[in-house]
């Protein structure tokens, strides 16, 4: 179980992390701000979304800015690429330049990393972990869901790179598919109930993933904020509802 500026993850009710995606500086500060005057436990600042995202002195100038607005809250710094569902893609280089950046800024307290498409993805954890950072180490798939081998083989082989929080995402076709997303959530769990696991089903069908976590293992689910940064995020107020409701706690 990892605690992070006074908050659990891994254990009871799941936290809700918003993603921000607007494009301009002025736009991101006011949006954390925002969720952080709303008492948002986790914020996700979406990088590639940044209309200055290839440049590291922008990127360095919006971690500044936002530093008086998150000494209390979480905040995990991604740039998704547009193979895994972002807004745009940078090579390799340019993606460590970023998280190195972010690392070196001491705002961030997570940076996700896109596990199978990142080079010597092992090495790049170690090295932003020994910088002070935790991460998460991701995969996503907006086409379909595989196999429950598959989907517990990528859980195992992320789990392996010894990242703080393992993350799945994949989109169903069916309910089955939601149903298996959810199985292998709770088969990975209770092998490795140490390992702080993030899983969901995307679209509508999946929705009911995001809202179960504390019951079959998932420690973080995604809320909607101004915008949804995946589909079937449920808006933030809502989620925050229903887990109340929900929880074992």
């Amino acid at each position: 179980m990892l605690k992070i500026k006074n908050k659990i993850i891994g254990e009871g009710k799941p936290l809700i992390c918003v993603s921000v995606m607007d494009s301009k500086k002025e736009a991101i500060v006011s949006e954390v701000k925002r969720l952080v005057e709303n008492h948002i436990e986790m914020i996700e600042w979406r990088v590639d979304a940044f209309e200055g995202v290839k440049s590291v002195n922008a990127v360095r100038e919006v971690l500044q800015a936002l530093a008086p607005f998150t000494k209390e809250t979480i905040l995990v710094f991604t740039f998704r690429s547009k193979e895994q569902g972002g807004e745009c893609s940078l090579d390799n280089e340019k993606v460590y330049d970023l998280h190195e950046v972010a690392a070196e800024s001491k705002v961030v307290d997570f940076i996700d990393i896109e596990y199978f498409y990142t080079d010597n993805a092992d090495g790049e954890i170690r090295k932003l972990q020994k910088m002070g950072v935790k991460v998460i180490t991701s995969h996503h798939d907006f086409h379909e869901t595989p196999s429950s081998d598959v989907l517990f083989m990528l859980l195992e082989q992320m789990k392996h790179s010894k990242a703080d929080i393992v993350k799945l995402a994949m989109m169903p076709q069916s309910t089955d598919d939601v149903l298996r997303l959810l199985n292998e959530t709770n088969h990975f769990h209770k092998r490795y109930p140490k390992q702080p696991l993030i899983t969901m089903s995307m679209g509508k069908l999946g929705a009911v993933s995001r809202i179960c976590g504390e019951v079959f293992g998932s420690c973080v689910t995604f809320a909607a904020g101004k915008n949804a940064s995946a589909p079937g995020q449920i808006e933030v107020g809502k989620m925050e509802e229903i887990l109340k409701v929900l929880s074992l706690s």
